[in-house]
């Protein structure tokens, strides 16, 4: 392939695959500008290594594989902390979902995720994949992608929660007879 036809068959990606590969970059940094870095760190690698896909119908994955390599690596093993959802704090909350709460409130309680739990329920909820799909992009049995995910949600909706309970104006007492 001569350099005009990988320069198109980049672009090709970038047009079909760019808003899927930001907000997923996005849900997993938190953060603009680091997400753009991410996306970008993608695509250099994609064109360097277009030789590898092989078949089109596959070059979503094989994108989101490459996302995720480099996310994973960009994070220093010292700032990669190994935390079981276990191990942090349980957050207290009442047992009905929070209604209204935005998208920074989210992304807020997504930055608490570990890693581990994090890009599973970034590929179910923001990418719509299906467990088998996270199975196979995480390389991991199905029962740990329901396990991650069903632990994560927990985790993130214990987390919206207790913030949407700590934003409520303090209910007033009532009035004591004497």
């Amino acid at each position: 392939m001569d350099s005009f036809e990988r320069q198109q068959r980049v672009a090709e990606l970038i047009g079909q695959h760019y808003e899927l590969l930001y907000r997923v970059s996005f849900r997993l940094t938190g953060s603009v500008a680091d997400a753009e870095d991410l996306t970008q760190q993608t695509f250099l690698t994609a064109q360097q290594k277009l030789e590898q896909l092989r078949q089109t119908e596959r070059a979503k994955s094989w994108l989101l594989a490459i996302l995720r390599h480099h996310f994973f690596r960009n994070r220093s093993r010292a700032a990669r902390q190994s935390v079981r959802l276990d191990s942090l704090p349980e957050p207290s909350c009442s047992t009905h979902t929070p209604d209204g709460f935005d998208s920074e409130e989210l992304q807020l309680a997504l930055n608490d995720l570990p890693d581990e739990f994090r890009f599973p329920l970034v590929l179910f909820y923001f990418h719509e994949l299906s467990y088998q799909d996270i199975a196979a992009e995480l390389s991991i049995p199905l029962g740990t992608v329901m396990s991650r995910l069903s632990r994560g949600k927990e985790h993130l909706r214990r987390r919206l929660c207790r913030d949407a309970d700590e934003t409520k104006p303090p209910q007033p007492l009532a009035h004591q007879l004497p």
